[in-house]
């Protein structure tokens, strides 16, 4: 059976690991990139076809994925003369792998079913390490039958593959487990900066609040920093910033009153504010020392 041609745009660390693990699989890949080259220039090398434009790669392809950071660069990838819905052609299915607002989501999508196309929003879990061995976990909404139909695609980039009913709903879980996930880091950052204040071993304060309901993986990771300086949690401030933002506004245009949140994105914003938004979250210990002084 042939093989339906892909089209990627974004070829970022996840996005480049990802292109690698379908071309090991025997898919035929078209790619676009943005400033850094390397990502297409590996495709390339490996037999994959670098596009002119989004709106030519969407031409060229029968799923088109995207693979980019916020929803304002997925819309200028989806829009205007050059972009994926001009090229996009019937039948053919659009997949955002990225964390995006469910509300530009539902646009697109509605805009791509006037085209004749189904567009899919896939936020993803775990890291390009994962990627490269296909064993990302890939949170899909949107039409039923589109799923089905790319799903063999999404089973060579995915160990867990969920479909989660309509669209948008992709999006919006993904935003509420990042929410959840980075509330969690910076109450344990700050746990762990209160400790060091109030001269408490960090390794004494983590066993005991590992022993009852409070243990989780992201704990972990934040304790991993600061207990061993390991870094197992390659995620961004501003990348968490972002993410916990935009669970705010959707939180807005459900018309419902985010409380937690504000506190998260507020930290956050005040790490980017002092120079930190490329550290990584577990580093958010070493930002609580410092700041835990502060008054506002």
């Amino acid at each position: 059976m042939t093989k339906p041609r892909i089209g990627f745009i974004g070829l970022g660390l996840m996005g480049r690991a990802m292109v690698g693990c379908l071309q090991d699989a025997g898919y035929s890949l078209t790619v676009l990139g943005n400033r850094d080259r390397t990502g297409v220039e590996e495709a390339v090398s490996r037999g994959g076809t670098e596009a002119a434009s989004a709106g030519a790669l969407a031409e060229a392809s029968d799923i088109v994925m995207l693979c980019v950071s916020t929803s304002a660069q997925v819309e200028g990838r989806i829009y205007g003369d050059d972009g994926v819905l001009a090229g996009v052609r019937e039948g053919a299915v659009v997949i955002d792998f990225g964390t995006s607002l469910p509300g530009s989501t539902q646009k697109i999508a509605a805009d791509m079913a006037a085209k004749g196309a189904i567009y899919l929003d896939a936020p993803l879990g775990r890291t390009p390490a994962h990627a490269k061995e296909g064993k990302l976990n890939i949170m899909c909404a949107g039409d039923e039958a589109a799923y089905q139909k790319v799903k063999p695609v999404l089973d060579v980039l995915g160990e867990n593959v969920f479909h989660l009913g309509k669209t948008g709903n992709g999006h919006t879980i993904k935003l509420i487990n990042n929410f959840f996930a980075m509330t969690t880091a910076m109450a344990m950052s700050e746990a762990f900066a209160m400790a060091d204040a109030a001269g408490i071993d960090r390794t004494a304060l983590f066993d005991v609040m590992a022993a009852g309901p409070n243990r989780s993986g992201m704990m972990e990771f934040i304790r991993n920093y600061a207990v061993d300086g390991k870094i197992d949690l390659a995620f961004s401030v501003e990348n968490g910033a972002k993410d916990v933002g935009y669970y705010g506004t959707m939180a807005d245009d459900l018309g419902r009153d985010s409380r937690m949140s504000r506190s998260t994105v507020a930290v956050l914003e005040e790490a980017k504010g002092t120079g930190d938004g490329s550290r990584m979250i577990p580093e958010m210990v070493d930002w609580m020392i410092k700041h835990l002084g502060d008054k506002a």
